[in-house]
């Protein structure tokens, strides 16, 4: 069976990715034009992606293609709808960075809440050695505890920042884009009250119809003044220009992102010019990227073929 790997290098040079076993391989390092996808698929059978566009411009001159395996949990890059049409298969890799982007999630959140690029500032600027006193907290900070953190989107990944800030002391809610969440273990409430009491919105949502834009300007100006955004979904579930004038205008405190829209991030995307990292943190879409995750996510993957190929199609996400 003909096997095309698209993205070799999303997964890292540090993980061994060898499907050998399962078929006939070729590896391509990445693949992101769609003339690149159309010429590399024409003879596949089975495609492995990441972030490559498949569609039908892409795939209508693949005509043995039985299986996109993704090398990742989200899948907004595969138009389903014709995958579906054509007898295709698309799995996705489940539950494999959930642990890893709930930390990063909190790693944004407490540098922000704590000030920690000020302060980092400080001690490296020479001012603290220079100062008569032990201590330095001329920029204020809050405890987590008593907080309340929001969340749009309880699956998995939600799940565990729930548990972890509820550990931290936190009251949590959370909305549902679809209404139909079967979590009962915090509040469910509606969109307007989730931005109106979160102290920390934290947004765990996939890309889809519904939740592109869901944070937008109107969504902006209903959060408090002193709230953190925090971003480890998919860029385009926050109106990038809206958060931006947001920021520069006071309407929330601050944002860690680890998603923009538009990656990598663009001179044009109006985030790339704050520079203050008490105000926005944003790193490179790395959240789900520990080598213990991505190790996870090509071993998953392989399992995701196998089944297939054993007639057992596991995590098939168009049924």
């Amino acid at each position: 069976m003909k096997i095309v790997v698209l993205e070799r290098h999303s997964v890292g040079a540090d993980v061994p990715v060898q499907y050998e076993h399962l078929g006939q391989v070729v590896y391509y390092h990445n693949t992101t034009t769609v003339q690149e996808v159309s010429e590399r698929v024409g003879d596949a059978e089975i495609i492995v992606a990441n972030k490559a566009p498949l569609r039908e411009e892409t795939l209508k001159n693949a005509p043995h293609v039985r299986l996109i395996c993704e090398l990742a949990t989200g899948f907004d890059n595969v138009d389903l709808a014709y995958c579906k049409s054509r007898g295709i298969k698309v799995c996705n890799v489940v539950d494999y960075c959930s642990g890893m982007v709930a930390q990063h999630t909190f790693a944004l959140a407490l540098a922000l809440l704590e000030k920690l690029p000020h302060y980092d500032r400080y001690v490296k600027s020479g001012a603290y050695s220079a100062q008569d006193r032990f201590s330095n907290f001329d920029l204020p900070f809050h405890e987590l505890e008593g907080m309340t953190w929001g969340i749009i989107g309880m699956g998995n990944i939600g799940r565990r920042v729930a548990r972890i800030a509820t550990a931290f002391g936190c009251r949590v809610i959370f909305y549902s884009v679809t209404g139909a969440s079967s979590c009962r273990d915090y509040p469910q409430v509606d969109k307007e009250t989730l931005l109106a009491e979160s102290d920390i919105l934290s947004l765990h949502c996939p890309l889809s119809a519904l939740t592109r834009g869901i944070i937008d300007r109107e969504a902006l100006g209903q959060m408090k003044r002193t709230a953190v955004l925090v971003n480890v979904a998919r860029g385009a579930v926050v109106d990038n220009l809206a958060l931006y004038e947001a920021l520069v205008e006071g309407e929330i405190a601050a944002a860690g992102l680890d998603v923009v829209d538009g990656e990598p991030l663009q001179s044009s995307n109006p985030l790339s010019r704050l520079k203050d990292s008490c105000q926005l943190i944003i790193t490179p879409h790395l959240a789900w990227a520990s080598v213990e995750a991505r190790t996870r996510c090509v071993e998953e993957a392989a399992k995701n073929i196998e089944a297939f190929q054993k007639g057992q199609p596991r995590n098939i996400v168009n049924p």
